[in-house]
């Protein structure tokens, strides 16, 4: 028989993250990052290693606020997403016109999308940071659909302005390569798999960037 999976906490307001752990059962709570990494600036930082240091920015907040107060076996989750196109970091839209640029930059173009996902154990503070790296080619999309798009507000609070379910549903010509989890702002596949190690004890949280 399987173990079951450490139950995390997960330090984020993101509903898609919440909605992503619930869709695979896993056992979850909610705690308090209070980071709004809306107001940092990743100046000439790696995109790479600015994503991944936000991700642990936020476990390492989550668990200073709650990890006295969670059980043996909780790993507190930080996650963070942005864009990447010719090599500028595009995170959450400041507004509607910012998001209604962003689209436009990325239709006919192909960009990148990063998840960088922290774990701390909550009882001994060891942690284990990885990366998910997928493409998102967006096809040709008219000026009027996307300020239809932009009208509805569902842009806010979104990295690169949109949702890949949800366009894809909305028959918007995106294609893309990696796991599409990921791309919505957690890699499950990873992360279920680091889980897994960890619940079979053949994997222990080491301060290590992957």
């Amino acid at each position: 028989m399987t173990s079951p999976l450490p139950p995390v906490a997960l330090a984020s307001r993101s509903p898609r993250r919440r909605e992503l752990l619930a869709t695979h059962g896993l056992e979850h709570t909610i705690v308090d990052a209070d980071v709004d990494d809306g107001d940092l600036e990743p100046g000439l930082t790696d995109a790479r290693a600015w994503v991944m240091g936000l991700a642990y920015l936020k476990a390492a907040a989550g668990h200073a606020h709650a990890g006295s107060n969670l059980e043996q076996g909780w790993y507190v989750l930080g996650a963070d997403t942005v864009c990447v196109q010719d090599g500028a970091i595009i995170g959450q839209p400041r507004d509607a016109d910012h998001a209604r640029s962003i689209i436009e930059q990325f239709r006919g173009q192909t960009h990148e999308v990063l998840t960088g996902v922290a774990l701390i154990d909550a009882k001994t503070g060891k942690r284990a940071i990885f990366l998910d790296v997928a493409l998102v080619t967006v096809g040709w999309i008219d000026d009027a659909s996307i300020n239809a798009y932009v009208s509805t507000g569902a842009w806010r609070g979104k990295a690169g302005a949109y949702n890949l379910a949800e366009r894809v549903s909305a028959d918007w010509p995106i294609t893309y390569s990696g796991d599409p989890e990921g791309i919505m702002g957690l890699p499950m596949k990873a992360l279920l798999s680091r889980l897994r190690a960890l619940s079979a004890g053949g994997d222990r949280l080491e301060n290590r960037t992957e």
